[in-house]
């Protein structure tokens, strides 16, 4: 990979030029970034204070008894003064901000342009199969990098929102999608590095813990391997000695997931794509992690089908099923047993 882009100085001049390109085929859709709309909030809470500030102080100077109350003056231009500091100070972290977020995107491009790949700042409803698309609305791919030609790779960020109101959510991951060439049983492994309360998975979908299936060695102490009952066998044809090492070197910090002809790699943090070492530990694995997958899947067939011909697995192995989460299982029991106290208390 030609990760130069990232080190070739730019000009004033090429940035300009890049701008104003994309903003003519509206790549900067999304230039109310999070940052910007936090920062003008900032301002405006401020510029609100020191606002009424003002015009306290000013009624105050006028109002006063005995002529112009010199404090109530000093009160007026440190409040004129700040409130033109605070003004300039968001203009400044506004501007700065989309010009390094422009200057991002140009990298980028560059990047994808001088490794067959194509970069876009943002793409809605990707419609993958994968656990993370299935939930929310709002669903949004940001800043990724996918395959000009040749076996489909994207790479990059996503996020999706939940609930409305007081209880609307925004749920971001990084994630890498892998095109495979045959279809494959639903199977996940649940990274033990990134779990939660009570060691509790970080995806957003709770499997039936019968569907565990153990694995040699040290293995079940960076992942647990989900796989449809009766495909256990299909689960170590694929996920053979040499695979499960590397998937321990290269992926033990984020959950894998395969899923018809997919690959999918999850992070709980977005990627910082514009750093080129996050890119190469992406690529490696791709280049490990993925082509063994590949490699180890070329001749799979799902003998129930009974013909291989046939690029699929038998209902039964396309999903796996659903089950319900420590935590929520804890929460619920907490629940009923203040439920059940309340009754109680109300016939005393």
């Amino acid at each position: 990979m030609d990760y130069s882009a990232f080190f070739t100085p730019t000009t004033p001049e090429e940035l300009a030029a890049f701008t104003a390109v994309g903003k003519e085929r509206m790549l900067g859709v999304s230039a109310s970034s999070v940052t910007n709309v936090v920062v003008l909030a900032v301002v405006g809470i401020f510029g609100l204070f020191f606002g009424g500030s003002t015009l306290i102080a000013v009624f105050s100077a006028v109002n006063a008894s005995d002529g112009l109350n010199p404090v109530a003056i000093g009160g007026l231009i440190f409040c004129v003064v700040a409130l033109a500091g605070i003004m300039w100070g968001g203009i400044v972290i506004v501007r700065a901000n989309g010009r390094s977020k422009w200057e991002r995107w140009m990298r980028l491009t560059r990047f994808a342009e001088a490794n067959g790949l194509i970069f876009s700042p943002r793409d809605e409803n990707p419609g993958y199969v994968g656990s993370i698309f299935q939930d929310g609305h709002t669903r949004t791919v940001l800043e990724h990098l996918r395959s000009a030609e040749g076996r489909f790779l994207d790479l990059g960020n996503y996020e999706y929102v939940t609930g409305s109101g007081k209880n609307r959510a925004t749920h971001k991951w990084g994630f890498v999608a892998f095109n495979l060439d045959r279809s494959l049983p639903h199977m996940v492994l649940d990274a033990r590095a990134n779990n939660g309360l009570f060691g509790s998975s970080n995806l957003p979908t709770t499997f039936n813990k019968n569907q565990v299936l153990s694995l040699e060695g040290d293995f079940d102490q960076h992942f647990t391997l989900y796989c449809p009952r009766e495909y256990e066998r299909d689960a170590l044809y694929v996920f053979t000695p040499d695979l499960m090492a590397l998937l321990i070197d290269e992926a033990a910090p984020y959950d894998v997931e395969i899923i018809d002809n997919w690959m999918f790699v999850y992070s709980r943090m977005p990627f910082k794509l514009s750093d080129p070492h996050v890119l190469q530990r992406l690529f490696r694995i791709l280049d490990t992690v993925g082509q063994k997958t590949l490699t180890q899947t070329d001749f799979y067939a799902d003998e129930r089908i009974g013909d291989r011909t046939i690029n699929m697995v038998a209902p039964q192995g396309q999903r796996l099923k659903r089950g319900f989460s420590v935590v929520t299982a804890i929460l619920f029991v907490v629940f009923v047993v203040f439920w059940a106290l309340s009754i109680v208390r109300s016939f005393n």
